[in-house]
């Protein structure tokens, strides 16, 4: 399941890729216009800014801007930087896990299917298809 954060992640990418601007936008800004609270995206947008998508500046004119364009985020990339890995089970989500039951697992190929499709799915869209 995606979290709030995630969810709100891509909300605030979208937000400043519809401002089509170099300028930075202020926080207050952004969290008027999706509706979320200032406090909560202040967390979000400082994850965003050290995994290396947003670029922030604090001061008179200072907030959020994308470091590229729209189109050459994807959303998984987003989605991951918030949440962590997308796997739907342990063992497929931890390298190192060691499960006893891996060489039995009747399941497991299901899962790995399933963790496919999911990030095929992710990675396919990018921030681009969701301006208007």
């Amino acid at each position: 399941m995606i979290s709030t954060r995630g969810r709100y992640a891509l909300r605030v990418m979208i937000d400043l890729a519809e401002q089509k601007s170099d300028r930075f936008v202020p926080l207050k800004d952004i969290a008027e216009r999706q509706g979320i609270s200032k406090k909560y995206l202040e967390i979000i947008v400082k994850d965003l800014v050290t995994g290396g998508l947003l670029v922030g500046a604090s001061g008179k004119g200072g907030g959020y801007r994308l470091c590229r364009e729209p189109e050459e985020y994807i959303v998984g990339e987003i989605l991951e930087l918030m949440e962590g890995s997308l796997s739907s089970v342990a063992c497929l989500k931890e390298p190192d896990y060691d499960c006893p039951r891996k060489n039995a697992c009747q399941t497991l190929p299901m899962w790995k299917e399933y963790d496919q499709l999911v990030h095929n799915f992710f990675y396919s869209k990018k921030l681009s298809d969701f301006l208007s």
